[in-house]
């Protein structure tokens, strides 16, 4: 079983009140290591890893608004004695922190030298891959892409009512995908149209099943955080839904066939929404909300909002794939 090592650094005399909490949760061990002729003592707090975001919440509580202390998380990978388990049906998965997620997803959502990097880099061997229809070439792209983390701070932003992180991560996802279709415009000046390729073809059209693959790659990328898995395939995921047409739209406006370029753009646009909102469905359903009843309610409105816009935006793109599939005439 996972266990935390929590540290509370604050003024003295929060020792009664710190201990009661950590006994109503069960905590494992509770100790304080400086005397109270100290400015700051630190509490420890060795705890199970259920109900840790409660647990946080109620410390946080209890310490008050200043600023005269913190809280830090870490993670115990072992510990002698052994523990003893819990019967298999009470077992639960693992749950990261609001603020341990907030953490990890804030620093996807910032524009940095090596985010740019990484999308010149996997842009050119995406566009490669597809120009070549060479599926290897192009889950070798996927591997270093990092659009997962703006796609799924946004939904993240949303839940909690976080504009400052919403607009940070959508403009850091708006200039990935920017300086992704530049990139493929200009391999289109260098690999010349001579025919599209099947793997370029099937990111021009709009159907069902694109819809599909980018609502499951945005749940993926947001149970991984929540649930402490490992992000790296997830985020492969992520990638497929995004990045292959965002290539494929830039290669269709560098060879100016624009018809195809309308396609992929159509694609891409779908993607983008689809995987936040089933990002933002996953946030929602595994409890991640603000602490306090303020920013509950500005989270409500926010979260409101956001899936409205999505929701219907997905609901007009579903109809466009319904129209071009059942109703449009043959041409």
């Amino acid at each position: 079983m996972a266990l935390r090592l929590i540290e509370i650094f604050a003024p003295p005399g929060h020792e009664d009140k710190l201990a009661a909490i950590a006994e109503d949760f069960g905590a494992l061990n509770f100790w304080t290591d400086a005397g109270p002729a100290k400015a700051t003592q630190s509490y420890r707090i060795v705890a199970r890893s259920e109900k840790q975001q409660e647990l946080i919440d109620r410390l946080q509580g209890a310490l008050g608004k200043g600023k005269s202390w913190r809280i830090t998380i870490a993670t115990i990978e072992a510990t002698i004695p052994e523990l003893e388990q819990p019967e298999p049906e009470q077992r639960s998965p693992e749950q990261t922190t609001r603020e341990e997620l907030y953490a990890e997803i804030d620093r996807g959502s910032r524009i940095t030298s090596t985010f740019l990097q990484l999308v010149v880099l996997s842009t050119i061997v995406a566009a490669i891959g597809l120009y070549q229809s060479s599926v290897a070439i192009i889950i070798a792209a996927m591997l270093i892409a990092p659009l997962l983390g703006p796609n799924v701070a946004m939904a993240f932003g949303s839940t909690l009512g976080d504009r400052e992180l919403v607009w940070r991560a959508a403009l850091t996802n708006a200039a990935g995908i920017a300086l992704s279709v530049a990139c493929a415009a200009v391999s289109g000046l260098l690999l010349p149209f001579a025919g599209a390729s099947i793997e370029l073809l099937q990111r021009t059209t709009l159907g069902y099943d694109s819809i599909l693959l980018a609502l499951a790659s945005g749940a993926a990328g947001a149970l991984s955080l929540t649930t402490q898995l490992p992000s790296t395939l997830t985020g492969v995921m992520v990638a497929v839904a995004l990045l292959p047409p965002a290539a494929t739209l830039g290669y269709m406006l560098g060879t100016a066939q624009l018809p195809l370029a309308a396609g992929a753009a159509s694609l891409l646009a779908v993607n983008i929404v689809c995987v936040n909102l089933s990002a933002q469905l996953v946030f929602l359903v595994k409890g991640i909300k603000p602490r306090t009843w303020l920013e509950r309610r500005a989270a409500h409105e926010s979260i409101r909002i956001s899936l409205a816009v999505t929701g219907t935006l997905l609901a007009i793109l579903i109809a466009i794939v319904y129209w071009e599939q059942t109703l449009a005439p043959p041409p």
